[in-house]
């Protein structure tokens, strides 16, 4: 699936790549510039945390023309007034005034780097009108924003990532050269897909994926544990002997009564079912007048 995200088999939308100090996302941000690029695609970098030369490291040189870094480094807050672009210029008013000035011909690739500096000086709901604003403006085709998870609160975290059509979450892994992604997709018709998958970063930023390796020692153990019998140290006998499970089978359950026991219990005695009253010395009954000792 993160392979179909790279090569924009569904075009458009908004790509979250969601990192942490324990997991870099430049390096698949920077595969994603150069897939565009290769696509003949117009690519702009919005670059307000990290220098023109560390994220255009690796990327394709033919594809220089296609590529436009508007510097925010190392001035983003425009405290110095040296930055062309700041982060209070973060609006869909001068973000797309920015590339139809650019490039006015076709929509482009708009790349964020990174979307943590905007949202620590911008209130989080200003930044994802004009995410949304950006989206359905026409002038750009895809959104591609990096995100560090682990310096904004949950809450600020899910609502950019509701607002993606797809969030990348990378993770790191035992190996060095290879990291975890976790891509969930949704599609136009509401559904979700979400895979786990395996990739490395070459020089020249390009992503190779690997399927999530079987994990065969955890089978192994999952099959040694079963094996295990867990009754085999104790001091008294859990199981029964075949002997004894066929006099278990005998004994008679309280409470449940044979055939012949409910046949006794259900078959008709002489005098059953009948109603014996002896007339007591002090009972005034009248036969013509039974109801006599009612008062009415």
């Amino acid at each position: 699936m993160l392979l179909d995200v790279l090569q924009a088999t569904d075009a458009g939308g908004f790509i979250l790549i969601q990192d942490s100090v324990k997991c870099c996302g430049r390096g698949i941000l920077r595969c994603f510039i150069n897939a565009a690029l290769k696509r003949d695609e117009d690519v702009h970098v919005l670059g307000v945390e990290s220098p023109e030369t560390e994220v255009c490291a690796g990327l394709d040189s033919s594809c220089a023309q296609k590529l436009h870094f508007h510097k925010g480094f190392p001035d983003p807050l425009g405290w110095t007034g040296r930055s062309p672009f700041t982060v209070q210029q973060f609006t869909s008013q001068h973000i797309t005034q920015l590339i139809r000035d650019s490039q006015p011909a076709k929509a482009s690739v708009l790349v964020v780097d990174s979307l943590s500096l905007v949202l620590r000086h911008h209130d989080p709901v200003i930044v994802c009108q004009s995410l949304q604003e950006l989206r359905k403006g026409g002038v750009v085709k895809t959104i591609i924003g990096l995100l560090h998870s682990d310096l904004h609160l949950q809450g600020i975290v899910g609502i950019v990532c509701h607002l993606a059509s797809t969030v990348i979450s990378l993770g790191p892994t035992n190996n060095e050269r290879q990291a975890v992604a976790t891509t969930t997709r949704r599609t136009k018709s509401g559904k979700v897909m979400q895979e786990e998958e395996y990739f490395s970063v070459s020089e020249d930023a390009t992503l190779s994926v690997q399927s999530k390796p079987r994990q065969h020692d955890r089978v192994e153990k999952e099959q040694d544990s079963a094996e295990v019998d867990p009754a085999s140290n104790l001091t008294f006998n859990l199981r029964l002997s075949e002997e004894e499970r066929r006099a278990k089978e005998k004994v008679a359950l309280p409470f449940v009564f044979s055939q012949e026991k409910k046949s006794a219990l259900l078959r008709p005695t002489p005098g059953s079912g009948r109603i014996m009253y002896e007339p007591d010395a002090n009972d005034d009954f009248d036969e013509e007048d039974p109801d006599d000792d009612l008062d009415v």
